[in-house]
């Protein structure tokens, strides 16, 4: 028998990651559900239950070291590995003062607070984690990024938004690159506008089809690939 395959979803207490960690669960996954606030994750953790499901819980804040480490140990004492990255993890605070939405207005401040856990985070927690996937001979790293940070298609409005989501989807080339021919895929992914505290009650998809291929990244087969940026199951255009 195969053994399970252990993920680690961060920012998983509600939205997107939450689904995420339904879904991994449902796939027969052991999905740890990544919290800044444990209690709020938790509590995450209590609806899943009452579907069946028990993910573990662990204090995770993807913008301070120490606790990246901490629940790196934490989830290694209670499985030995982790074999699945999501980072999830993410903020739109210009979403919240639509004045400081354009580059004109911009502060640098609220750009590097935005940087430090849409890029920063994932860069924090891939080099907390792809060590122990080498050791293990297996990995998938799938980074929550967004059409807003194509540079294809890139538009006006939200520049910190954009510029850290661009920089994450340099972060997912160049770690690809890096890994090559080893048994750890990198892609990136787009959930698309999805119905969340982030995405807002117009949003036009549901969190269902948000984390859909955030769940086909991290269970890709030997033969799936890496270094790409999906939507829907199919690439897309960096």
């Amino acid at each position: 028998m195969a053994e399970t395959r252990i993920a680690l979803v961060t920012g998983a207490n509600r939205g997107i990651g939450l689904e995420i960690v339904r879904q991994l669960s449902r796939v027969g996954l052991m999905a740890v559900l990544g919290s800044r606030n444990v209690a709020k994750g938790r509590e995450a953790a209590a609806k899943l239950a009452s579907e069946g499901l028990e993910p573990p819980v662990v204090a995770l804040d993807v913008t301070d070291e120490g606790s990246i480490r901490a629940a790196v140990d934490e989830v290694m004492s209670l499985f030995g590995r982790i074999d699945v990255l999501v980072n999830n993890a993410g903020i739109l605070r210009e979403g919240q003062t639509p004045d400081v939405s354009k580059v004109l207005a911009l502060s640098p401040s609220l750009a590097l607070e935005t940087y430090g856990t849409n890029t920063l985070g994932p860069l924090r927690m891939i080099q907390a984690v792809v060590p122990v996937m080498l050791k293990g001979g297996y990995g998938r790293v799938v980074n929550l990024s967004s059409g807003a940070g194509q540079l294809a298609e890139m538009g006006g409005g939200f520049p910190a938004y954009r510029m850290s989501k661009a920089a994450l989807n340099a972060l997912t080339r160049i770690t690809a690159a890096e890994l090559g021919p080893a048994p750890i895929k990198v892609n990136a992914m787009c959930p698309g506008w999805v119905r969340t505290d982030l995405g807002g009650p117009n949003a036009t998809r549901s969190v269902e089809q948000g984390a859909e291929t955030a769940v086909w990244l991290a269970t890709l087969p030997e033969a799936g690939p890496t270094g790409g940026f999906f939507r829907d199951k199919a690439p897309i255009a960096w």
